[in-house]
């Protein structure tokens, strides 16, 4: 294993060991300011954003508390206001005169009470003992249990619901009338002790604009809350605002609608769910009406622990947002900016080691192109590269010195070598041959490649021509079309130049193929020749069976065979082809009338550059062997033995049917 991990980490240093001395110090002062510095710019960013928002959620956690208390001392002042008229004097010597529907110095005792408490209603029920516990809560009034009320305070309790984006589905309420107040009720006993009345007073929370506003106040005050962030404030019966400072419009309206609050307007679901269904205190973002707030919701509970209503503070997100953006954007700009003043000195730095290092680089070129007298000169550097270029010198002035000493050896040398020249002739003339051979495929190659980078940019640009035009791309069509054929040919023209250039090495598209219909295809590929030279074709094609193999490399090999025979009949004759299948085998043959072969051509036909015609290559043959052999099949060139001058070449390939069970079929490289 450690072996394995050992040739794992030398093939990944293998690329860089490749570079250049320039571009591995490149990579070293870089990668630290481009890869590190910006990964620690990404996690900066990150916490930063993370602790903006925890600071959020803690500012509006306290908001929350300093409504709450407010809530609180509220409710314990109208719990104190209905003890203190309870206990009062005043109220036990009313209650000694006789009891009266309405007695209106009793009904005087409790309106000056409630208007010195500012309390908005108070009622007496003489004779009455209380229900529940004594003291102040929260409670819902419903529409038969508000005869406490007088008109005026009923007159604020309706509120029309109003549909709200993100509120819960399924309600069908389109009005709430019940009341949401601060409810304390009191025993009223006399000189001994007994329970004669109950008093009851309160508040009505619905359309309270100024106890809301109040706590807003509290909460949010002048200059509390920076960037020109908004606070607000809200009393919710259920899930409805009953009491609010939240504008129903945006902050581009004017006029009334920029004073109409958000009063009937519902929370959303996922509030709802939280806060009255699970009984959890919500601190987060919300989206409030028309606009996202960093919000916190705390669930109103009655005097019997039911949950009915929530106290909502919150103040606008989106100037804390572009702060938060602001400040990132900032962070990001400072990291970058020193990133690329350190890459500017860095890069100083490393042209001080780099660039004398190319200076000697620069001279071996020069000496290896013929420039015997170039040196590396004086590299201003006192360090070890300011050593090494002065020996580098020095080496090559004691190696121009052997060298003109060698060239006076090799002048005797080439005498007795000229002698022995004469010897290797033969010799010579075959290896001519192969460099011509390799000549040639480079040649074609290195065009195939240059021709294949403008093909992948008109392509390119094509694609995009399409993706810009869009419906528009209809209209020019067929031009586009044309274009892309004319492309396709030019692939395939050089797909054809690097199968010249590499036959071994092209493998191509693999399909089963009938080879009577390619047989047919490539007789009118080379129909032209055949009718200038009068030839007449005689055909028996018997195969049934398909071969796997590449199409137009078997129609290749086909019309370069079928050319063949034409050239071989100039004066005219008959061309005959069969199919037929041998065994596990599909073969191809194709027979002239022509001078024939011999021996001495068959031994060498298959060879390269070996051909009669004048304006031959001698490459056609080798290169439809090539094809052939690739696909476990054969070539066979021989003169005609059925007693008819001229030339048989027959083409076996194995048959598609036999190859699954029979033989595995795979494209091989001889």
């Amino acid at each position: 294993m450690q072996r394995v991990g050992g040739e794992l980490s030398g093939a990944a240093a293998r690329p860089f060991a490749r570079l250049s001395v320039r571009n591995k110090l490149l990579v070293l002062v870089l990668m630290p300011l481009v890869v590190v510095l910006p990964l620690l710019g990404v996690v900066l960013l990150a916490w930063g954003e993370s602790a903006f928002d925890r600071l959020l959620i803690t500012k509006i956690r306290s908001d929350l508390a300093v409504a709450h208390g407010y809530f609180e001392r509220v409710r314990g002042e109208v719990d104190a206001a209905t003890v203190a008229v309870a206990e009062s004097g005043a109220l036990q010597r009313a209650l000694q005169r006789p009891a009266a529907v309405d007695d209106p110095a009793l009904l005087t005792l409790l309106d000056s009470h409630r208007a010195r408490h500012r309390l908005d209603f108070m009622r007496l029920q003489r004779g009455v003992t209380p229900v529940g516990p004594e003291g102040a809560s929260v409670e819902l009034l419903r529409p038969a249990d508000q005869d406490l009320l007088d008109d005026s305070l009923r007159a604020r309790v309706a509120v029309p619901v109003v549909p709200t984006r993100n509120a819960a589905p399924g309600s069908e309420r389109l009005l709430e009338d019940r009341a949401l107040v601060l409810l304390a009720q009191r025993a009223v006993r006399d000189a001994g002790g007994t329970v004669v009345a109950t008093l009851q007073a309160g508040v009505l929370l619905n359309r309270n604009l100024g106890f809301i506003d109040h706590i807003n106040s509290i909460v949010y005050p002048e200059g509390a809350l920076p960037f020109g962030s908004r606070g607000t404030a809200t009393l919710f019966l259920d899930d409805v605002r009953v009491s609010t400072n939240v504008r129903l419009f945006a902050d581009g309206a004017s006029g009334a609608e920029a004073d109409a609050r958000a009063i009937g307007t519902r929370v959303s679901q996922a509030v709802r769910d939280a806060v009255l269904g699970s009984g959890h205190t919500w601190l987060d973002r919300a989206f409030v009406v028309n606009d996202w707030y960093v919000s916190a919701y705390q669930p109103l509970v009655d005097g019997h622990g039911a949950r009915v209503g929530m106290l909502y503070v919150g103040f606008s997100e989106a100037p804390f947002r572009w702060v938060k953006i602001g400040g990132l954007l900032a962070v990001g700009a400072t990291m970058f900016l020193v990133m690329i003043a350190a890459a500017w000195v860095c890069l100083r730095w490393a042209r001080s080691i780099f660039a004398p290092l190319e200076r000697m680089a620069g001279t071996m070129q020069a000496v290896q192109g013929g420039d015997s007298a170039a040196r590396v000169g004086s590299v201003n550097s006192g360090d070890e590269i300011g050593a090494l270029a002065a020996h580098l010198d020095r080496l090559l002035d004691a190696v121009d010195h052997n060298t003109r000493a060698l060239q006076a050896m090799n002048a005797e040398l080439d005498i007795k070598v000229a002698a022995r020249t004469r010897e290797l002739e033969a010799a010579q003339g075959q290896l001519v041959r192969a460099e011509k051979m390799a000549a040639v495929g480079q040649l074609t190659a290195s065009i195939a490649h240059e021709v294949n980078n403008p093909i992948a940019v008109l392509q390119g640009n094509l694609d995009l021509m399409r993706e810009l035009l869009g419906p528009n791309a209809e209209t020019v069509r067929g031009e586009l079309r044309l274009a892309d054929e004319q492309l396709e040919r030019m692939r395939l023209i050089v797909t054809q130049l690097l199968q010249f250039a590499r036959p071994t090495e092209y493998a191509g598209y693999v399909e089963p193929v009938d080879v009577n219909a390619v047989l047919r295809n490539s007789l009118l590929l080379a129909g032209h020749g055949l009718a200038k030279s009068g030839i007449e074709v005689r055909q028996e094609l018997l195969a049934t069976r398909l071969t796997a193999v590449n199409r137009n490399e078997l129609q290749q090999v086909l019309v370069n065979l079928l050319v063949n025979a034409i050239h071989a009949m100039p004066d005219g004759g008959t061309l005959t082809l069969h199919t037929r299948e041998t065994g596990r085998q599909v073969e191809v043959q194709v027979l002239d009338t022509g001078a024939g072969l011999g021996p001495d051509l068959i031994a060498e036909l298959f060879k390269p550059f070996v051909t009669r015609k004048k304006d031959g290559t001698g490459l056609g043959l080798w290169i439809s062997r090539t094809i052939v052999e690739r696909y476990g099949g054969e070539l066979l060139a021989a003169d005609r033995s059925d007693g008819q001058r001229g030339a048989a070449f027959t083409v076996r390939l194995w048959a598609e049917e036999a190859r699954d069970s029979q033989r595995p079929f795979r494209p091989t490289s001889p």
